[in-house]
C-alpha cells in the first residue's frame, strides 16, 4: 500500500489498536481515507474501489490515478467487469492489473475462464499490455508507459501480468502440502475427494499440474539477482540496505507491540 507507513500496516497485522484500521481489519480489510486506499477479501472488489476513487479525483481535477490489483479468478466477476466498463464510459484513470497464476484457488483457470484477457479488456476499448509478471524490471516500464498514457489522455488501461504464488492461494496450502509429501495422501484420500467433488485419481492429477507448475516458476528475486550478476558491488548495497530497513520497521513494530496490546 504505497504512501502507508509499513509500522501501521505490521501493527495491524498482529490486531493491535495502534495498527492502520485500530486492529479490526487484519492483513485482507484495510483502508486509508487520506490515501485514498483500500483492500478487501471480497473477490473482485478491487474494482469498484479503485473506480470510485478516480471518479472522486475527476471531480477533485486531480491528475492523479487509481490502480486495482487482482487474480484472474477474478476476472469474471460481474462487479469487476462492470468497474472496467464505467471507468471506459466515463474516461476514469484506472489501471487495472490482473495477476494471472493460471489457478483460481484449486481450479484451473482455463476451465472456468473462457478468451484471452487482453481481448476481453479491448471489448471495453481499454487498450491491454501482457508482461512477466516475475520480472520487476518489465513490469516497472510497462506500468510507466500505460501510466503515463493515463496522465496524458485520460481513460482506464490494463495490464496482464503473469505470476506465481511459489506457496499457493495461501501459506501452507494444503494441495502444496500433498504434492511436497505424498504420504500424507494416504490419510486425507477421503477428505480430498469430498473436497474436490472429484474421484481420486482426479485428485492425483490436480496434483501433478501443481507439480509440474512450481518446477516452472521463476521466484521475481532470482530473476532480478541473476540480472544483476554482473554488478556484485551494487546488488550487496541493494541488498544490506533492504535488510536494514526491514529490520528497523520490524524492531521499531514490536517494541510498541510489546507495550500492550489494547482493543478499545
Amino acid at each position: 500500500m504505497r504512501g502507508i507507513d509499513p509500522v501501521l500496516l505490521l501493527l495491524e497485522f498482529l490486531g493491535h489498536s495502534k495498527g492502520l484500521c485500530a486492529g479490526n481489519g487484519g492483513h485482507m480489510h484495510l483502508f486509508s481515507k487520506e490515501h485514498l486506499i483500500a483492500s478487501s477479501g471480497i473477490v473482485g472488489s478491487s474494482g469498484p474501489a479503485a473506480t470510485g476513487f478516480a471518479l472522486a479525483m475527476k471531480y477533485q481535477k486531480k491528475n492523479k490515478i487509481a490502480v486495482a490489483f487482482f487474480g484472474e479468478g477474478a476476472i469474471n466477476q460481474g462487479m469487476l467487469l462492470e468497474s472496467m466498463n464505467l471507468a471506459a464510459v466515463w474516461n476514469l484513470s484506472v489501471l487495472f492489473v490482473c495477476k494471472d497464476n493460471n489457478w483460481a484457488v484449486t481450479t484451473v483457470t482455463k476451465n472456468v475462464t473462457s478468451g484471452n484477457l487482453i481481448d476481453r479488456a479491448k471489448g471495453f476499448g481499454i487498450e491491454g499490455h501482457e508482461v512477466d509478471g516475475t520480472d520487476v524490471e518489465a513490469v516497472w516500464k510497462i506500468a510507466n508507459e500505460a501510466i503515463s498514457k493515463m496522465r496524458n489522455n485520460g481513460g482506464p488501461q490494463f495490464i496482464h501480468a503473469n505470476c506465481a504464488h511459489k506457496e499457493g492461494h495461501l501459506l501452507g496450502d494444503p494441495l502444496l502440502r500433498y504434492y511436497r509429501n505424498p504420504n500424507m495422501l494416504t490419510e486425507v484420500s477421503g477428505s480430498l475427494k469430498e473436497y474436490s467433488g472429484e474421484s481420486l485419481n482426479e485428485v492425483l492429477l490436480l496434483l501433478r499440474k501443481i507439480g509440474g507448475q512450481l518446477k516452472k516458476r521463476v521466484d521475481p528475486m532470482v530473476v532480478i539477482q541473476k540480472k544483476l550478476k554482473n554488478d556484485v558491488d551494487r546488488l550487496k548495497q541493494i541488498e544490506e540496505e533492504v535488510t536494514k530497513e526491514i529490520e528497523q520497521l520490524v524492531k521499531k513494530t514490536l517494541e510498541i507491540f510489546k507495550g500492550g496490546v489494547k482493543n478499545d
